[in-house]
């Protein structure tokens, strides 16, 4: 009897511990069963944007329900992250992050949300280098004469950039820290107005992401010294990474899916393996390539602590070139 009652007891207690499981596996195998809202912190029509319906219509086509991508561009990137934060976190309303996400943690000294603390990484989708493009009159034709015309020239190159605190102004910063130059920076409102006066020669260099400048550069209209990942990027080939001569240098222009913190893990794993599938196809993979990118993927753990090494790095950045912008 005594046996009897162990055994019952035990049963009866794993059955108790399985529990709380067995609604999260259900609620994730049902997921989704309404449309789900892909929030974009740019206008449409960009890389981000793209990159964005394309893995929202991979998911719609596999899981059965609409991937609506909504574009609420403002703020650098705050406005669509504040609208995800203090969304249900039910898996039905996704940011698409990008780098400022990191940037911004520093940035601004009044966000009313901290991004590692409030939101749950999904998935890395992918990466892309900038690009060091400069003017042909400038006649460094590689990164040290460059660097040793920069440090002749104190104060005299211009460095345009797509606004403050924007990825390319920050990949600008860092190589003015890690490379000891003096460059005077010039923001302007987007880049495509940067783009314009570096081909008119009004400036004289501009880190651009790659698909922004490839053209100009086949064209002969600029020149590429360098791009800024560590490794060289197949879209601009020939072309050395800035780390063959600073190493250590890295910047990169990434992409991955988060949602509001406290989303069932359940559902955040049925997205990253639905992303990681997505990822590996051949068709994604060209059409990320021709975006200037590769992909990355990984587990939601991964993402996490790229975003967690991206904040620690930009931070450094800011704080050497003494930035602070007003939400």
């Amino acid at each position: 009897m005594m046996e009897f009652a162990r055994r019952n007891f035990l049963y009866l207690t794993a059955v108790a511990a399985a529990l709380p499981a067995i609604p999260g596996a259900a609620v994730a195998q049902s997921y989704p069963i309404r449309p789900v809202h892909v929030i974009v912190p740019f206008p449409p029509g960009g890389s981000t944007d793209v990159v964005a319906r394309l893995i929202g219509q991979w998911l719609s086509e596999r899981l059965g329900q609409p991937f609506i991508v909504e574009n609420r561009p403002g703020a650098g990137t705050n406005i669509a992250t504040e609208f995800v934060v203090r969304a249900s976190p039910d898996g039905y309303t996704l940011l698409v992050s990008t780098t400022p996400s990191a940037i911004n943690a520093t940035l601004y000294h009044d966000l009313k949300f901290n991004f590692i603390r409030d939101v749950a990484p999904v998935a890395a989708v992918m990466r892309a280098p900038y690009a060091m493009a400069v003017h042909p009159s400038i006649t460094a034709k590689t990164v040290p004469e460059f660097i040793a015309y920069a440090k002749a020239n104190p104060g005299r190159i211009s460095m345009a950039s797509s606004g403050i605190g924007s990825g390319p102004h920050l990949t600008g910063e860092l190589f003015k820290m890690m490379a000891g130059v003096d460059m005077v920076h010039v923001p302007y409102r987007g880049g495509a107005p940067a783009m314009i006066d570096l081909l008119a020669g009004q400036v004289q260099v501009y880190f651009p992401s790659t698909p922004e400048v490839v053209e100009h550069l086949k064209a002969g209209r600029l020149r590429a010294l360098a791009v800024t990942t560590t490794v060289r990027s197949d879209a601009l080939p020939g072309v050395p990474a800035l780390s063959e001569f600073l190493p250590g240098f890295e910047s990169s222009y990434w992409v991955g899916v988060c949602s509001p913190k406290n989303t069932p893990i359940q559902l955040i794993d049925r997205l990253n393996v639905q992303i990681n599938t997505a990822l590996a196809e051949p068709g994604i993979k060209a059409r990320l390539v021709d975006l200037g990118g590769t992909a990355l993927g990984g587990s939601s753990s991964d993402f996490g602590r790229l975003i967690e090494s991206e904040t620690e790095k930009w931070a450094k950045v800011i704080k050497f070139a003494k930035l602070s912008v007003s939400n």
